[in-house]
């Protein structure tokens, strides 16, 4: 029996270790043998971030700096596709990746996933309602089209290590391939009496031929030296290699740049006179439908064009009778306001520091270690809006640059309020509150403009009130101001619906702006033309912003005296950017 014990207990010890062992590894492997829904959920989202992001280049470089850590190492060097035929199959994708998604039980995600799903559905199910008139889209126009964007963005493309470099000089090559795709997509429209008109491919045609002048000693080959000096003074590489891709670069400027942008104006040329339509969508075979897309992909309103287009009117009644009350008060405000200080003794650095500072009282407090003010170079004024920020990677929220535009003549208000949309409590502030959450990836790739442009809208209205007190200006004076604004961007809103869903022409818009006092022709025929080529883009900020003001009314009515401004932005900020319909679910979740 002494001999007995000590061997059962040596087994019993075994059995216990071998049960141990057993519990052990299944504790560590249940997530691989019996991933939970969040699991496959997030593995199929990753999947589709790191595919969607390999498929264009441009895109995977302005979103990641280190797309490795992403698991994003081979990539073709592309600028996207555009070939119809292509286009025609990525609606056959979509259906499936609609199908597999509905496949995960929303309940059973966290959170955080549960938001992602609802957006990813709602985008999926939107860009399917485009499949019978995605010939509509229109890559090329002459504020908005790629050959509008891209100088910029090349110029502007971060060089961080010398594979950055590399891809960007491959980028460069394939842009005849690129552009050969959008001509052919061009004379896919024009076969279909679907082209541009005559006014806008002049304006296209004319862009393409300024952005060839000046070869010799053009914006792009001195971007890319001054980058590639930076790389030299970080000792990321030598005099050698810098030599090399200087000449490198100058020879695909050369050989496939202006070649490119000249081939394109001379086959847009060809095609001048194809085009059967000189205004809105409204006019197109299935242009209500596509325009219907656009409002709901771009603004993130799902609401009918008629519920819109009473939102608008509604407002603007709203608006007029606030500035009557104030020329009513006193007759003289609008002299007053037409002689405030054209120029500031604050540079724009002092003007976000102020921002940066006065906010807190209303939104919660962020720090960003580093942000700064650039100028747009002369070469490029022509190309470039007044004001922008360059949105950082998602993964190093850095560097952060508002760049301004001096061709753009505007007075210290204006500067100010910009500053505030661009920068505090606006693009930079949100991207970068956004950014610091922990929130899966694909949310960046699914971001919605009038979210993004309604919040800075919404902030640029709050910010007349910051700036009484920094520019020393009367408080009705600013609000005059603030109203003047908003009825401008509620008309072109409007406009922007008549022209394009209601079937608005030329004379109609020319007859409606007479009314506000817009009477000279050529300033209706930029706006009516602007409007035109740029369909649902001002509803992205206006009808942005009226959904911010809507929510902020919720929950005003929801809180009562119990509604605290700050805690409201925080949890906007938390949501993020979403279509209206998920921001509103998820923002009444926390009330």
């Amino acid at each position: 029996m002494k001999k007995f014990f000590p061997r059962l207990s040596r087994k019993i010890l075994l059995l216990i270790s071998l049960l141990f062992l057993g519990f052990f590894s299944l504790f560590f492997l249940k997530d691989r043998l019996f991933p939970s829904w969040d699991t496959r959920f997030e593995r199929f989202t990753n999947a589709l971030f790191r595919e969607e992001l390999s498929a264009n280049t441009l895109n995977l470089h302005y979103t990641l700096a280190y797309p490795e850590k992403y698991h994003i190492k081979d990539y073709d060097i592309s600028f996207g596709n555009m070939n119809p035929s292509k286009l025609q199959e990525n609606f056959t994708s979509i259906k499936t990746l609609k199908k597999e998604l509905e496949e995960y039980p929303i309940s059973k995600l966290s959170p955080e996933n549960q938001i992602l799903y609802d957006i990813l559905r709602l985008h999926l199910s939107t860009e399917l309602s485009c499949k019978d008139c995605y010939m509509l889209q229109e890559p090329l126009g002459p504020n908005l089209g790629v050959q509008a964007q891209l100088p910029v963005l090349l110029a502007e493309y971060t060089f961080r290590t010398p594979t950055d470099v590399k891809d960007y000089l491959s980028l460069l090559s394939s842009l005849p391939d690129y552009f050969s795709e959008i001509l052919s997509f061009e004379k896919e429209k024009s076969n279909q009496g679907l082209f541009m008109s005559n006014t806008s491919a002049d304006r296209v045609i004319q862009q393409c031929r300024e952005f060839c002048k000046n070869q010799n000693s053009h914006y792009l080959s001195k971007t890319f030296q001054e980058r590639i000096t930076e790389l030299q003074n970080k000792k990321l590489i030598t005099q050698k290699q810098a030599d090399s891709y200087i000449k490198t670069q100058k020879k695909i400027l050369k050989k496939c740049i202006f070649p490119a942008y000249q081939t394109l104006a001379e086959e847009l040329e060809k095609l001048k006179g194809t085009g059967k339509n000189e205004n809105g969508l409204a006019f197109l075979p299935n242009g209500k439908n596509y325009y219907l897309y656009l409002v709901k992909s771009s603004t993130g309103d799902y609401r009918s064009i008629k519920e819109i287009q009473q939102t608008l009117y509604r407002q603007l009644f709203s608006d007029f009778e606030e500035i009557q009350k104030l020329v009513q008060k006193d007759p003289d405000i609008f002299i007053k306001a037409s002689q405030l200080p054209q120029t500031s003794s604050y540079s724009p650095e002092q003007m976000l520091d102020y921002l940066n500072r006065v906010m807190t009282d209303d939104f919660p407090s962020l720090t960003v270690e580093d942000y700064e003010v650039k100028y747009v170079p002369e070469s490029m004024e022509s190309f470039s809006s007044p004001a922008f920020y360059l949105t950082p990677p998602v993964d190093t929220l850095t560097p952060n640059t508002i760049y301004i535009n001096q061709s753009s003549t505007v007075s210290s208000t204006e500067l100010f309020t910009t500053l505030a949309h661009e920068g505090f409590p606006g693009h930079l502030y949100q991207t970068v509150s956004f950014g610091k959450q922990d929130c899966p990836p694909a949310r960046h790739l699914l971001g919605c403009s009038g979210y993004t442009e309604g919040w800075a809208t919404y902030v640029e209205d709050m910010s007349y009130r910051y700036a009484c007190d920094f520019l020393k200006t009367d408080p009705e004076v600013m609000e005059f101001l603030r109203l003047n604004r908003s009825i401008t961007l509620c008309l072109y809103s409007i406009l922007d619906t008549g022209i394009h869903y209601t079937g608005w022409n030329f004379a109609t818009v020319q007859k409606l702006l007479e009314g506000f006092g817009i009477t000279d022709a050529s300033v209706c025929q930029e706006i009516f033309q602007y409007i035109v080529e740029n369909p649902a883009n001002y509803l992205k900020y206006y009808l942005g912003f009226l959904n911010f003001q809507a929510l902020k009314n919720s929950v005003q009515e929801i809180q009562s005296n119990a509604f605290h401004l700050k805690a409201f932005h925080q949890n906007l900020l938390e949501i993020g950017p979403a279509p209206f319909p998920v921001v509103k679910k998820y923002l009444l979740m926390k009330y």
